[in-house]
């Protein structure tokens, strides 16, 4: 009787002890799972939680803030530079040139090239001496439309005007500024000839600023 007890109570010990074998350990006080979620867990370490993540300053290193457009209106230190309504649009000339596309996406491009043919003289009874010229115009077809414009001198600067259309594909001459007067002489064709016959008939035509407008 005595050595089955003995029996009974050593079994019941030996899988007392395989049940404490197969149960997880307990965490130790303080430990954290990794695998931890929620309100509970550790805090990240400061700066952790923007690991990846661009700085604002590295942002705005990166992306800088384009330079501001200058109005087409405004005045500039050279004429070549300035801006001028040509073919019915306020542009800016650069250097002389102005690409503008006609409308978003266009493959073509508006060119407005400074032609030359420059007069100087007071255009606006300002006794100020002002400048007048011939610029071309391109639309990606075959014309290319000359314009008469002037550039006012001014204590900001020179300020353009509205060009006035000479023709397509004319042959400019000379042009003056007398009495206040911009002269522009240029050959055109003659009626009825076609855009192949060399431009032979003369014409001069005679523009005056009036308020800042070039008008004939």
């Amino acid at each position: 009787m005595g050595a089955r007890v003995i029996v009974s109570v050593a079994v019941v010990a030996a899988a007392l002890l395989g049940a404490c074998a197969d149960a997880p350990a307990a965490p130790a006080p303080g430990a954290t799972s990794a695998l931890a979620t929620g309100p509970g867990r550790d805090a990240p370490a400061p700066g952790d939680s923007a690991r990846g993540a661009a700085s604002p300053a590295a942002t705005s290193a990166a992306s800088p803030s384009a330079a501001p457009s200058v109005s087409p209106r405004a005045a500039a230190a050279d004429y070549r530079d300035a801006g001028y309504e040509v073919g019915g649009r306020w542009l800016r000339l650069t250097n002389g040139v102005s690409e503008i596309e006609p409308a978003p996406g266009s493959a073509s491009k508006v060119v407005t090239r400074y032609f030359g043919n420059e007069a100087r003289g007071d255009l606006n009874g300002d006794g100020i001496e002002d400048v007048g010229f011939l610029v071309s115009q391109t639309a990606g077809g075959s014309g290319t439309f000359y314009y008469a414009v002037t550039a006012i001198r001014t204590s900001e600067g020179w300020v353009g005007t509205n060009g006035v259309l000479l023709g397509d594909r004319v042959a400019p001459q000379t042009t003056q500024i007398e009495s206040g007067l911009l002269v522009v002489n240029y050959a055109e064709r003659r009626a009825g000839e076609p855009m192949s016959a060399q431009p032979s008939q003369g014409v001069t035509r005679r523009l005056r600023v009036t308020a800042g407008k070039l008008v004939e």
